[in-house]
């Protein structure tokens, strides 16, 4: 008989164990350029917005997170001079994050981040996709078995 209360058969201690060990690979990239992970992934959404910023309620649910853990990253990288906040000409309850000249500079001295954790894990480039595709599947059926 098999038994699944032994830690090595346990998926959430692989991710776990997982998450940690990349985030010490991020740690001292991101510090090089001033940034903690979870600033790093707002910077990221904010990037890939472009010239159509997100409300606050918008990057908060593109990165899963409440507005009591949001409302920190935004006010130190506000602090910082990367984004600034802006209420929304069109409806003023709503406030949409913008980059400042300097967060979108940054992104070009960001490059070789995604490179050099990819380099880490020594994983092929197939692997990743399929290893970043299956973790998207079993966050997005998780998230929807909650909502039902």
């Amino acid at each position: 008989m098999i038994d699944d209360l032994v830690l090595r058969r346990q998926v959430c201690f692989a991710l776990y164990a997982a998450s940690r060990a990349l985030t010490d690979v991020y740690r001292p990239i991101l510090d090089a350029h001033g940034l903690t992970y979870p600033q790093y992934l707002v910077l990221l959404v904010l990037w890939e917005c472009g010239d159509d910023p997100p409300t606050v309620s918008e990057l908060g649910n593109r990165l899963r997170l409440d507005s009591g853990t949001l409302s920190p990253l935004l006010k130190r990288l506000e602090a910082a001079g990367l984004v600034a906040r802006v209420r929304a000409a069109r409806d003023e309850r709503r406030v949409e994050v913008h980059l400042t000249g300097a967060g979108r500079a940054l992104r070009e001295r960001m490059d070789e981040v995604p490179r050099r954790v990819a380099r880490a894990t020594g994983l092929t480039e197939a692997e990743l996709v399929a290893l970043r595709d299956t973790l998207t599947r079993v966050t997005e059926t998780i998230h929807r078995q909650k909502e039902q």
